[in-house]
């Protein structure tokens, strides 16, 4: 996780931007999946989670508004 937030805080707020979009995007994905085939993929929804509210924490460091 380290390593993850490391390579998180080096890229830019626009990076940042969009890659929090296609994650957010992802997640919409994964729900709808999950909730047609029953709890599968539960730790990639959780996963996504945690990486979305890290780069939103981040963000949220620089003063930058998502």
């Amino acid at each position: 996780m380290v390593k993850e937030v490391k390579d998180l805080r080096q890229k830019s707020n626009e990076e940042l931007l969009d890659e929090l979009d296609r994650l957010r995007s992802e997640l919409i994905l994964l729900r709808s999946k999950t909730s047609k085939a029953g709890a599968e993929k539960t730790a990639l929804i959780r996963n996504t989670r945690r990486r979305i509210a890290r780069i939103l924490t981040i963000l949220t460091e620089r003063g930058v508004s998502a």
